[in-house]
């Protein structure tokens, strides 16, 4: 590159892009000056972000209101605040035996010897968060990394604007930078986050910006888990309890609007009940929604270029003549920057809706002659985030559980395998890599180390060189008590 070249890349770095290698310096080299944090200091950190989140939440909750345009208090209560401090209050109530180094059996022959997997943090992560839980899934994953005892930056999505200031304005209230610290920024500072040689990285997102992440990340060899999506499907086998699948359906499809990574994308229903589960699912969209028009409890969309696209999906479907059935009114919901929830039966399979991860409240039908054929129908696509199964027929159950591949699945229920602490989260394939929640996102943030401790009473030197007859004896006792 020639030098002049390189000076005015230098001279037109964003003020996010400046910002972003302090804090890496600072970081990396605190990590130097104290590679493992003790449990005390971790612990600080944990109670520290409990704090943080339960004293500013109404600020929190204003500013994520302000950058959808709408979206319920208690949405954000539940699924972001109330996640965030359970997670890293389960994280500092066992941090001391996540710690602790885990005893492993030695082999016979190397007896009295010992060997142990030690945890030990990576130094420093970096997580770049999404906008359609932008709180939750920028905390989350840094309790798990903080625990581990790695220094952290986070990385909010721009577009939400107003949290990523409240965000970095509390978090530098509370945390030393060498700690914890946000870094705000447009693109480029998005790309450079992705460039830098962090000990570990974390994205959540589409899986197109998913894999340019893991492209720019791979040229440092950095360790990635991506968090994607994917087309989640819900699977109705006829054994279920339509009602309460519907209902449960409903509510997983329109919490936030749809625009949750781990939302039914789609429906399998029984072919000879497929209008009576769309029914079903818009009734159950009216009980929790009767004022969708005017209601402040449904969400609106993150943004008019996503909002075009949905809207463009849904009319895909009306042009090519599929049976639409809407829940709430364009000409009331339009002006609000939301949709109507959109059932879409039994759709063309090539629709866009068909496709593409749609992330909104649309929400194909699709008829199935069987369990058989629903296992097929998943598994012509890519794996999936999370899949959804309602019935009764342990059997079916089984084998839907059996003969497919998700990142995560709730049966009988929808969204509520993430919810679970101890569960390892994340994706598969597509929809994405590596884990994190409870001990998991620990594991994921710590390199577990293994180490050998030989006792000064080893015998192993009875198998170093000159060997001899006695060799071949001890070699042969070996391969009988191994």
């Amino acid at each position: 590159m020639p030098a002049d070249t390189a000076h005015t890349r230098r001279s037109d770095m964003t003020d996010g892009e400046t910002e972003l290698k302090r804090l890496f310096a600072l970081q990396k080299a605190a990590y130097a000056q104290a590679p493992f944090p003790s449990y005390d200091e971790r612990a600080a950190n944990l109670a520290r972000l409990i704090r943080l989140l339960e004293a500013h939440e109404d600020k929190f909750i204003a500013a994520i209101n302000a950058d959808f345009g709408n979206r319920s208090r208690y949405e954000t209560l539940i699924a972001e605040i109330i996640v965030a401090i359970a997670g890293a209050k389960l994280a500092r109530n066992n941090l001391k035996r996540w710690m602790r180094p885990r005893g492993v059996a030695t082999p016979l022959h190397f007896l009295p010897a010992k060997s142990r997997i030690e945890p030990q943090p990576l130094g420093v992560v970096g997580i770049i968060a999404p906008w359609n839980y932008p709180l939750q899934l920028a905390f989350a994953p840094a309790v798990a990394a903080l625990a581990a005892g790695n220094r952290v930056i986070i990385k909010p999505s721009e577009l939400t604007p107003r949290l990523s200031e409240v965000m970095k304005e509390t978090v530098a209230a509370a945390f030393e930078e060498r700690d914890l610290a946000i870094v705000t920024g447009g693109v480029e500072t998005g790309v450079a986050f992705a460039q830098t040689p962090f000990d570990h990285l974390l994205f959540t997102g589409s899986t197109s910006v998913g894999r340019r992440v893991a492209e720019a990340a791979a040229k440092n060899l950095t360790p990635v888990t991506l968090e994607l999506g994917g087309k989640s499907p819900a699977i109705i086998d006829k054994s279920a309890n339509l009602d309460a699948a519907a209902k449960s359906i409903a509510y997983g499809k329109m919490l936030n609007a749809g625009q949750t990574c781990v939302a039914p994308d789609y429906v399998l229903a029984p072919k000879d009940s497929l209008d009576q589960t769309a029914d079903a699912i818009a009734n159950a969209a009216r009980i929790l929604y009767p004022a969708i028009d005017t209601t402040d409890d449904y969400a609106s969309i993150i943004s008019d270029r996503h909002f075009d696209r949905l809207k463009a999906l849904a009319n895909e479907a009306r042009d090519r003549g599929a049976t639409i059935s809407e829940i709430g009114s364009s000409n009331a919901l339009h002006p609000q920057r939301k949709l109507p929830l959109t059932l879409i039966i039994d759709p063309p399979l090539d629709l866009g809706v068909m496709r593409e991860e749609v992330f909104g409240p649309i929400l194909p039908i699709l008829p199935v002659a069987s369990a058989e054929d629903a296992v097929a129908h998943v598994n012509k696509g890519e794996r999936p985030l999370a899949l959804y199964w309602y019935g009764k027929d342990a059997e079916a159950r089984d084998k839907v559980l059996d003969e497919t591949v998700s990142g995560g699945v709730t049966i009988n229920d929808s969204l509520m395998h993430v919810a679970q602490e101890n569960l390892p989260f994340g994706g598969v394939g597509q929809s994405g890599s590596g884990a994190y929640h409870g001990e998991a996102g620990f594991v994921t943030f710590s390199h577990m180390k293994p180490v050998f401790y030989q006792s000064r009473f080893a015998s192993g030197s009875l198998l170093h060189p000159p060997y001899t007859e006695k060799t071949g004896k001890l070699v042969s006792l070996i391969r009988k008590i191994i």
